[in-house]
């Protein structure tokens, strides 16, 4: 049976995704229009959707 890779986050999920959206953003912006530049982008909606659910979500436990 596989074991479970059980890690301890040290910064809270907001946290990481503003820092994973920072660097997306900056790299996008240093690109040229095409395929890289827009699967760039499709991340970064993808990460701004996440923090907002987590945003929502966050105090109703």
């Amino acid at each position: 049976m596989l074991k479970r890779r059980r890690v301890q986050q040290t910064t809270s999920l907001q946290e990481r995704l503003a820092e994973f959206t920072r660097t997306i953003r900056e790299k996008a912006e240093t690109l040229p229009d095409g395929k890289e530049k827009d699967g760039l982008l499709q991340r970064l909606r993808s990460a701004d959707a996440a923090s907002d659910l987590d945003r929502q979500f966050a105090g109703k436990d």
